[in-house]
């Protein structure tokens, strides 16, 4: 079975209130989610640049979208939306 992914870039305006990660770890926990990168340096080739870039890794991309339909979820996704701009998306993995 092919893994799933979050692909996120994300500013956060508000740095205080991000606790974002913090209240996402019961989801991140439940779903199996592991982080592939996390903020860190990065180069913007083309198109819109972000200051965060993050890759989630889940077992699977039903995980990936369960973890994000969460009842879990619903709080950290809060925060985000109240004090960050993200741009997110779910990828099925390639399963050679």
């Amino acid at each position: 079975m092919a893994k799933g992914y979050w692909i996120a870039h994300v500013n956060v305006r508000d740095a205080e209130r991000y606790n974002y990660v913090a209240t996402a770890k019961p989801a991140f926990e439940k779903f199996g989610a592991r982080f592939l990168a996390r903020g860190g340096d990065h180069r913007t080739l083309e198109g819109r640049d972000r200051a965060r870039n993050v890759v989630i890794e889940f077992p699977s991309l039903q995980a990936a979208l369960a973890c994000y339909n969460s009842p879990e979820y619903q709080a950290a996704k809060a925060i985000r939306q109240s004090v960050a701009e993200a741009d997110m998306v779910v990828v099925e993995g390639f399963d050679a």
